[in-house]
């Protein structure tokens, strides 16, 4: 299983990323497939996640509102829309895919920084 994520940048206080996490290398049928994030000095933390059996998505209490995770079968991707961007939102993004039989992913991460 390969995770490649890509669309990390600078942005301005209130501006827009879209993430893009591509997938390969996998058939499970039931998964889940995440944004996380590690700031300087702090631990990773989830962002959103997307669940396939029922395509339930769920959001860390501070990304709600300001954050979209989707989920594209056909090209075998996962999405993180960033909207309204905070300072505190610099961090380093990473895509991760959980299989309750194979366990977890990662991708190598995409850098975001939020600054003036």
């Amino acid at each position: 299983v390969q995770l490649a994520e890509s669309g990390g940048g600078l942005v301005q206080p209130g501006g827009s990323l879209r993430l893009s996490c591509a997938a390969s290398g996998f058939t499970f049928n039931s998964y889940v497939m995440s944004w996380y994030r590690q700031a300087p000095g702090k631990e990773r933390e989830l962002v959103a996640a997307f669940r396939s059996a029922d395509r339930i998505t769920h959001y860390a209490d501070s990304m709600k509102g300001r954050f979209t995770i989707s989920r594209d079968n056909a090209k075998n991707a996962v999405y993180l829309q960033m909207n309204s961007l905070k300072f505190e939102d610099t961090a380093v993004y990473y895509c991760n895919l959980w299989n309750y039989e194979s366990g977890d992913y990662w991708g190598q991460g995409t850098q975001v920084t939020v600054s003036s």
